[in-house]
């Protein structure tokens, strides 16, 4: 009797377990969250041990299965592909000059230093090593600059941080392969080009809100000698031969993957391997200045996802966003909680493979068209984005470990977590005009 009891109990369980799925996952994934944030640990390392447990032992799929289905294999060959060539390009000095030779060509006006190199981030961001990598580059001599020439540390932070933000999603920058791959796999394909235009409008415009609330105004109305001596006098040597060829490498995988449909990932490796073989660039140290922490976020939050579209948590989600939402105001709400979210948990590794796929089901959730599916993929990218200046985040986190010491960093950590929190409204209230109003691009 006992025996049969417990055969009972156990079934009844397992009957509860299998039941509750979707509400289990979803539960996993924002527990993962929160812990993460809490310990200040990897999500995606937490992700995949939630899934074992969620998928193996509470749903009873088996690991080869949920590996062969949710693990993002051909993401991880293209993060880290891209990732090596531009550790490589990173460590022989080719982005650093890059940096020097923009800061020389201002010719000593301090006003239009933060402009220039908000287009620099941009550029940099763009072409392959995305905004975090180029965020953490510039900002130990830019922080230091501002502090030289007398630009607030703030308004430096916030162009600079926001120029390598508007070019995230660049076809072949991280956070642009992340979402392209996730989107191709809703089979959304083509926007590419767009998603990357929609970043550099929003982040130009709330750069230009940063310049007028900041300073930027009445530095163009000073003329200190001091300042461009200071500008004019900065010493750049010619790029170096492995610096060339560094640029070559790096504008041959542009043309390969933008003509020829050239793999992101293996056209890195290849070009890579290629300059060292040249001794361009060292293989060992370019290796451990590929983004390991974000791959493993990114693959193992894509993981615990993938169960949670098979258990019904994504659209569990949806159903419970489309009470607060109506499909005029869907992208308002939806981009003010991923925003927020984002403020205090990565973007490309927890926004991105979460809210991408639940969006089809968030627009029926609320009975809008699949016209809309655009814009509220935009608003998504582009408001979580916009908060990642706060100091909680990784991109914020960078200038302000990197500000001289003259400044006061009370302060500016002060500053830009008030920046970054507001952007969760402001970000989400931009988005919805541009993107559902405006119905840009």
């Amino acid at each position: 009797m006992a025996s049969l009891m417990a055969s009972m109990s156990k079934t009844g369980f397992a009957i509860f377990l299998s039941d509750h799925l979707a509400l289990i996952s979803l539960i996993a994934l924002a527990v993962a969250v929160i812990l993460t944030i809490w310990k200040d640990t990897n999500v995606g390392t937490m992700a995949l041990g939630f899934a074992l447990v969620v998928g193996y032992y509470f749903g009873g799929y088996q690991v080869k299965e949920m590996i062969s289905k949710g693990f993002p294999a051909d993401l991880f060959l293209t993060l880290a592909g891209a990732g090596y060539l531009f550790g490589v390009a990173q460590v022989n000095g080719t982005l650093d000059k890059i940096t020097k030779y923009a800061v020389k060509s201002v010719r000593g006006n301090a006003a239009i230093l933060p402009i220039v190199l908000f287009f620099l981030a941009f550029a940099l961001a763009s072409i392959g090593p995305g905004h975090i990598a180029v965020a953490a580059l510039l900002a130990v001599p830019v922080m230091a600059l501002a502090e030289e020439v007398g630009i607030p540390p703030i308004l430096m932070a916030l162009l600079v941080g926001n120029g390598a933000q508007a070019g995230a999603m660049s076809p072949i920058a991280p956070t642009g392969l992340i979402a392209n791959k996730i989107l191709a796999g809703m089979g959304v394909k083509g926007w590419d080009f767009t998603l990357w235009m929609n970043m550099l409008v929003t982040h130009i415009f709330v750069a230009i809100i940063a310049y007028v609330l900041y300073g930027g105004l009445k530095l163009l109305k000073q003329k200190d000698a001091g300042q461009r001596a200071s500008l004019s006098n900065i010493i750049v040597e010619p790029f170096n031969k492995a610096q060339i060829q560094t640029m070559i490498g790096v504008v041959a995988l542009i043309i390969g993957v933008l003509g020829f449909k050239m793999d992101v990932g293996l056209g890195g490796f290849l070009i890579g391997s290629i300059l060292v073989l040249l001794k361009a660039g060292d293989e060992k140290a370019a290796l451990k200045v590929v983004p390991w922490g974000t791959i493993v976020m990114v693959c193992g939050v894509s993981v615990l996802v993938s169960l949670l579209n098979k258990y019904g948590g994504t659209k569990m989600f949806a159903d419970l966003m489309g009470q607060f939402s109506t499909p005029f105001t869907a992208t308002l709400v939806v981009g003010f909680f991923a925003a927020l979210l984002s403020a205090y948990a990565s973007t490309s590794g927890v926004i991105l493979p979460f809210f991408l796929p639940a969006a089809p089901a968030l627009l029926a959730a609320v009975g809008a068209p699949p016209t809309d599916l655009l814009p509220l993929v935009s608003t998504l990218i582009v408001a979580g984005h916009l908060t990642d200046l706060s100091p909680l985040s990784t991109t914020g986190a960078v200038f302000i470990a990197q500000a001289g010491p003259k400044t006061d960093k009370k302060k500016l950590f002060t500053q830009m977590m008030v920046w970054g929190l507001s952007m969760s409204v402001v970000g989400a209230v931009i988005s919805w005009f541009f993107f559902t109003v405006l119905r840009l691009p």
